[in-house]
């Protein structure tokens, strides 16, 4: 009898069991319609919230103070709704496997945000929101309400503008980090963070800004944005991706000139550089080394004349007094009464000194890169091209013809 008892309890086991999960199965689609309704009252209700704050008539201070913060409290519990969504619908359905591709992907990249809580939190806390209110955004959009997407749209571009605000203002703080600072690798990481957040603010909310039309910051880089959608058809080579690179830096300097200071602007633009005198002395042919050339020439006129000469605070002194010198020479070039073609000229061959004095005796790339810019700079006709060298001699007699013979041909003595 304790046998059979024992078996049947078993048996009843797996058979209450298999009802568990089967009931399970069941429900699912009902939680899925519970959560899906408290996330359309709670988004409801931050709209409304969203418009009373925005549209606001009181002069009171305080009165406004009321309802900005009526609404942080609204956005509070509909994020909150989101994530219970995404805990108790989404990974219930992937743990059933009954979920989509798009829902096992959109749990995927959840945990890949919360991954980040331990380690930088700051970070955590942006990608999060971001995550959340791009899903809710996309579900509006596939599900084609378009009455509340017209109203909701408004407070999703000004929330997600903040929020990208917030994170490349983080990675900026990063860069300043001693640590961060002596890590090439940890730099470089940053670098990369900047310009995906760059690029995706670009890609999903400057498109809804240029839209509204609402502050003219945005109607003045229509033509950055056109020039980086260029880029999104095709396959990207390197020296396209530097160029895309140089793209949304040039939007970020219109953009986010709090968030992303000149500071850091500066060296994203020193990593471009780096990256384009690599790709240059590393090109398999000459019709690449042209095309990496005339990037460079890009990027160094970008990166002397639009943005250090808006720069005010300098580190070095000598570094300023260089930089005066070479501004005075551009504007010099500027107002002479020359052909734009000769013109064009001078400045090639004003940036190439410049970048020369900057970067020599760098290391053995930039020996490379020196070579290489004293080439164009004989090309130019800046330079004449010497067959013999001389060597330099210190605290050496040389005696007798042989002596001179070998110091006129450049060997050591």
């Amino acid at each position: 009898m304790a046998e059979k008892g024992l078996r049947l309890a078993k048996t009843d086991g797996a058979f209450f069991s298999k009802i568990t999960t089967t009931i399970t199965k069941l429900l699912i689609p009902t939680k899925i319609g519970i959560n899906g309704m408290l996330i359309s009252m709670k988004r409801n209700n931050v709209v409304k919230t969203y418009h009373e704050y925005v549209n606001h008539n009181e002069k009171s201070k305080e009165s406004k103070a009321n309802l900005e913060k009526k609404h942080e409290n609204a956005v509070v519990l509909y994020l909150e709704a989101l994530d219970k969504y995404i805990m108790e619908s989404v990974y219930k359905r992937v743990k059933n496997k009954i979920a989509t591709t798009y829902e096992e992907n959109a749990l995927s990249k959840y945990y890949n945000v919360v991954h980040l809580k331990e380690t930088q939190y700051v970070e955590y806390k942006y990608k999060k929101q971001e995550f959340l209110l791009e899903l809710d955004y996309e579900s509006l959009k596939g599900n084609k309400k378009e009455k509340i997407l017209g109203k909701y749209k408004t407070f999703y571009a000004d929330k997600m503008n903040n929020l990208y605000k917030g994170l490349l203002k983080n990675y900026s703080v990063q860069l300043a980090d001693k640590v961060v600072s002596e890590s090439e690798e940890n730099k470089e990481k940053i670098y990369n963070d900047i310009f995906e957040n760059l690029e995706k603010y670009t890609t999903n909310i400057l498109p809804i800004k240029i839209e509204e039309g609402t502050e003219p910051a945005y109607k003045d880089i229509v033509y950055l944005y056109d020039k980086f959608n260029s880029f999104l058809t095709g396959k990207l080579d390197k020296r396209d991706i530097i160029e895309k690179r140089m793209t949304l830096l040039g939007i970020s300097r219109k953009l986010f000139t709090h968030s992303l200071p000149l500071v850091v602007a500066e060296q994203c633009y020193e990593s471009l550089l780096k990256e384009t005198r690599h790709l240059i002395i590393s090109s398999p042919n000459s019709k690449k080394q042209s095309m990496a050339y005339e990037l460079l020439l890009m990027l160094l006129e970008d990166y002397n004349v639009n943005l250090l000469s808006t720069k005010i605070y300098w580190e070095k002194p000598t570094e300023k007094e260089e930089y005066q010198k070479f501004w005075e020479k551009y504007q010099e070039i500027e107002k002479a009464k020359k052909s734009a073609e000769q013109k064009e000229k001078q400045k090639q061959i004003l940036y190439i000194k410049s970048d020369i004095q900057k970067i020599q005796g760098t290391g053995l790339q930039s020996k490379h890169v020196v070579k290489f810019y004293k080439k164009k700079l004989v090309e130019l006709g800046a330079m004449k091209h010497l067959k013999d060298a001389y060597a330099k001699t210190t605290n050496v007699n040389l005696k007798g013809e042989n002596h001179k013979k070998l110091a006129k041909r450049g060997q050591s003595v």
